[in-house]
């Protein structure tokens, strides 16, 4: 049978996460629909909110020329973005709470203003707004992910990966994001990859990922890849643990134990728990 992106199973970093997480998280979040709408579902809180309009408003800026990126200051940027996730969109249980997680996002966006780094430098944007390879067209099976930043270098025709953090902890060294991402950008563009770094926005850090080989990367990736090929072949996503931390509060939504809050991206159901 040849390759078909339509029946191809999508991979991304986020999807493989979900499902090493929780068989039944990954089905949950990436295969399950509303029945009565045909909507994928999704849960809110004050944390994605947070991450989602912070890493909005920086993303926007790599389509200004670099000498127009902070004509309008970010916390205007910022007031604009944050009334998609206003009130229960933004998981907030209150007024205050909101507040808080607003000042932190001017925090962070103040961070970047008094040390714009890469912000002032030169970036490209990729042809595709979800870009995407074939991991293997003989297993029809896709990898795809969204770069936060591409940092283009002029003096060597170079180009480095960036990937805006907007939690306090930081990424575990044995997290496969970067890597993905080192794979998704050797396929989807032709310059050289430098390096790749996250950009801790709440202390205004950059640290370099220590990147595999891409070879590396892609056996990793692959093998995960299959265990959800094959899980979908068989529709086989139960929780290890008959209901865990990390799908419970997802099973409330299709039990009527969550309170609907609209549609978001992508035409998603957003709930709150």
């Amino acid at each position: 049978m040849s390759a078909d992106k339509f029946s191809a199973i999508w991979v991304s970093h986020s999807s493989i996460s979900d499902y090493l997480r929780c068989p039944r998280l990954y089905f949950l979040n990436n295969i399950y629909k509303n029945p009565q709408t045909g909507r994928k579902i999704s849960l809110t809180n004050p944390h994605l909110a947070l991450g989602q309009v912070v890493h909005d408003v920086l993303e926007s800026l790599s389509e200004l020329p670099v000498e127009k990126r902070f004509d309008i200051p970010l916390k205007v940027l910022l007031n604009i973005k944050w009334q998609k996730v206003h009130g229960k969109m933004g998981g907030f249980g209150n007024e205050t709470e909101e507040t808080q997680y607003k000042d932190r996002a001017l925090t962070m966006l103040g961070n970047v203003e008094r040390n714009p780094g890469p912000i002032l430098e030169k970036a490209i944007k990729l042809k595709e707004s979800l870009p995407w390879y074939w991991l293997s067209e003989e297993k029809n099976i896709i990898l795809c992910g969204k770069l936060d930043w591409i940092k283009y270098n002029q003096e060597d025709d170079t180009v480095e990966i960036i990937d805006f953090k907007t939690g306090k902890n930081e990424e575990s060294d044995n997290s496969l994001q970067l890597s993905i991402y080192h794979l998704l950008l050797e396929h989807c563009q032709k310059r050289k990859i430098r390096k790749a770094s996250y950009w801790y926005l709440d202390k205004g850090e950059m640290i370099d990922f220590d990147l595999p080989t891409l070879a590396e990367s892609e056996k990793k990736v692959m093998e995960i890849a299959l265990k959800i090929k094959e899980a979908c072949r068989k529709n086989d996503f139960a929780c290890e643990r008959s209901g865990c931390y990390a799908c419970e509060k997802m099973e409330k939504i299709i039990n009527g134990k969550a309170e609907f809050v609209g549609v978001g991206e992508y035409n998603k159901e957003i709930y709150l728990v």
